[in-house]
Formats: structure tokens, C-alpha cells, sequence
């Protein structure tokens, strides 16, 4: 048995230790010494990584949404975003993330070949990689189906369950997300060991205006080293093509203005009825599941639950007839036309303003009325 003045001894010793080892994190936390940047001096400041989506040198809208929804929780002192890619417009568009929003302390870079096209298994295997150099207790990316595509094989990769279409952040480790077909609100609580994976819905997180002081803040840009990086030589996803469209209308999931259209139109030529509409109010074309499977339409146009989730200032349904999970994803629109011949379909209950009508005569009409685009 350890005599009493053994264990006072002790005592002092560890009291002593304590208090050198709260002094010195007072003097480091103080301390504004310069020092270099790099993914592992700053992993322990760092505790939201977002995953970025670009496009031609650009940062898409919805990931500016998901670091507005990273905002939200609470303990991160700190938010970066991640970008992957290759050659000059993925540079170009690491310098336009760097300032996208006063929130984003740091930009992180994977430039290779590896990562040239949006495919799965290496971006899953690029976020574990940059994990393991840093301490991240959330991780990010949109709903969209290029969160949706890696973040879950992330979640396998960390052993952990991914919580998708966040709606409201309460906390860092509680959010709300739609159950039934967007009819009830469900709070989930993460209590998991590793990260707290998310997606964002991000319809929910609008974007406010930068004030002119914080457009001049821009985030520092660092390049990953990529030399330990060891890609999946199982991958089982190749890259086969990429179809665009040649349109000037904007993109379907952050237009102002959605117009779209039902099976009601009841073929392809009929449906470019409503791409001139589309066009004449500079908005977007969207189209219900019964439309695309119909084939008037690509499925990317599709809205709904298993489409796009949209939350236009209008958002105008011709021949919709409003099935449980199209209402789903244009719910949070804030002003719904309907124009459709039946006066019982369920998208008038939804509907700011209904007409009852032919769809085929009021369009035409309404082409007559509207002034011509600027």
C-alpha cells in the first residue's frame, strides 16, 4: 500500500501536469506566430468537409446551399470544401469556391486524372483519403445525384449510416428529414462513433446576398498530395459518355421559374409547347414520371420525389395531375399554377392559383399575352 504522502506527491504531479498542459494550449490557442498550410497542421481546426460540385470552371448553386446548411451546426469552427477534377477549369473553379461564401476557410484540391470524370469509387476513396488527414466531424455534399452517389459508399467505407435530405439542421447532431413521400417530418438523432455523414436538401437552405466586405474574403487554396493515394483497382463503374443539352434555359434544380409538363401533352411535339413557354419566361422545363417514362422528355427533367426536388418563385403545372410524390418535390415552391382539365385533381389542393381548363388553349393564349423575352 502507497503511503499518504506517496499519493499527495502523486497528486501534486498530476495537478502540475495539468495545469502546464492548460497553459500551454492557453499560450498555443493565443499564439498568432506565422505558420505553413497543410491538410495536417489544419485538420484539427477543421470540422465540416463539404464535398463540391463544379461545372466548366464554375461552382455549382446547390453546394453554396449545403455550406449555408453547414452553418447550422453548431461545433464546426470551420468549414472546407472539397474539389476533384482535372486541368485548368478545375483551378478555375477552386478560386471562384475560395470566396463563393465567407463561411469557407479553406478550399482543398485533388488534381489528377484519376478524378477527370465523376465517378464513384474514387471519389469515395479521395474522401476517406483526406478523412484520414484531418479530424472531420461532419461530412457533406447536396442531395443531388452526385451526393447521393459517393456519400453512401463513403458512409460503407467509415462503417457508419448517412442521414440524406436534411431539411433543418437542429445541432450538430440532430436534424430533420421528409418520411412518406414528403408528408411527415422525421428528426433523426446521430449517435454513431465515426463521422455524421449528410445530404442536404438543398431547397430548404437559400442562399442570402454576400455584402460587399465579405466578397473580399477568400478562403486559402491547397493543393492535396495525391502521391500516397491508392485508387480501387475493382472499381466496377466506367465512364461511357456525358449528353448535354444545348439550351439557354437554367438549370432545372435552382431556376426562379419551373414550367412543366404532364402525360396530358401526349407526345413529344405537343411538348415543346411547353419549352416555348419555358423559354419566353426564362425558366426551366420540367416534366412528371408519367411524362419522362412516356418519352417526351429525358428523365433528368423529371420532378418529384424521384427526380428533382425544385423550390421555384413559380412554379407553373400543365397537365399535372399532382400524384403524392411529384407534390413531394415541388412542395416548397412559393407560388404553384395549375392549369388541368380535371377540377378534382389533387394539384389544386396544393395550388395557389387553379384553372380549369384545356391545356391546349390556354397556352397558346397565354404565349399571345406574355411580352416578348428581352
Amino acid at each position: 500500500p502507497k503511503s499518504e504522502g506517496e499519493t499527495n506527491e502523486k497528486r501534486m504531479t498530476t495537478s502540475a501536469f495539468l495545469l502546464r498542459a492548460l497553459t500551454k494550449k492557453k499560450q498555443f490557442v493565443a499564439s498568432n506566430a506565422p505558420r505553413s498550410i497543410s491538410i495536417t497542421n489544419l485538420s484539427r481546426y477543421i470540422s465540416t468537409l463539404i464535398l463540391a460540385e463544379h461545372e466548366s470552371g464554375s461552382i455549382k448553386p446547390q453546394t453554396v446551399s449545403t455550406v449555408v446548411a453547414a452553418n447550422s451546426l453548431g461545433e464546426s469552427s470551420s468549414i472546407s470544401l472539397l474539389l476533384a477534377g482535372s486541368g485548368s477549369s478545375l483551378q478555375e473553379a477552386a478560386s471562384q469556391a475560395a470566396s463563393c461564401h465567407p463561411s469557407v476557410s479553406e478550399v482543398l484540391v485533388a488534381d489528377s486524372d484519376k478524378f477527370e470524370y465523376p465517378l464513384a469509387e474514387p471519389w469515395a476513396k479521395l474522401v476517406d483519403f483526406v478523412r484520414q488527414q484531418g479530424d472531420y466531424s461532419h461530412i457533406l455534399a447536396s442531395s443531388s445525384s452526385f451526393g447521393k452517389n459517393i456519400l453512401p459508399r463513403v458512409a460503407a467505407l467509415l462503417d457508419v449510416s448517412p442521414i440524406t435530405d436534411v431539411v433543418k439542421i437542429l445541432g450538430s447532431n440532430q436534424f430533420i428529414r421528409p418520411i412518406y413521400a414528403g408528408n411527415a417530418l422525421c428528426t433523426v438523432r446521430y449517435t454513431g462513433g465515426g463521422p455524421c455523414i449528410l445530404t442536404i436538401r438543398t431547397t430548404s437552405f437559400p442562399v442570402t446576398p454576400i455584402t460587399s466586405d465579405s466578397e473580399s474574403k477568400k478562403a486559402a487554396i491547397s493543393q492535396i498530395d495525391l502521391s500516397n493515394f491508392k485508387e480501387d483497382s475493382a472499381s466496377r463503374s466506367r465512364y461511357v459518355g456525358q449528353s448535354t443539352q444545348d439550351t439557354e434555359r437554367p438549370d432545372l434544380g435552382s431556376a426562379r421559374v419551373v414550367i412543366t409538363g404532364g402525360r396530358a401533352l401526349k407526345s413529344v411535339e405537343n411538348f415543346k409547347m411547353i419549352e416555348k413557354l419555358a423559354e419566353k419566361l426564362g425558366g426551366a422545363v420540367g416534366a412528371t414520371r408519367a411524362a419522362v417514362d412516356a418519352g417526351y422528355v429525358p428523365n433528368d427533367l423529371q420532378v418529384g420525389q424521384t427526380g428533382k426536388i425544385v423550390a421555384p418563385e413559380l412554379y407553373m403545372a400543365f397537365g399535372v395531375s399532382g400524384a403524392i410524390q411529384h407534390l413531394a418535390g415541388i412542395k416548397d415552391s412559393k407560388v404553384i399554377v395549375a392549369v388541368n382539365k380535371d377540377a378534382d385533381a389533387p394539384i389544386f389542393q396544393v395550388a395557389d392559383y387553379g384553372l380549369v381548363g384545356d391545356l391546349f388553349e390556354v397556352i397558346p393564349e397565354l404565349m399571345e399575352k406574355l411580352p416578348e423575352k428581352k
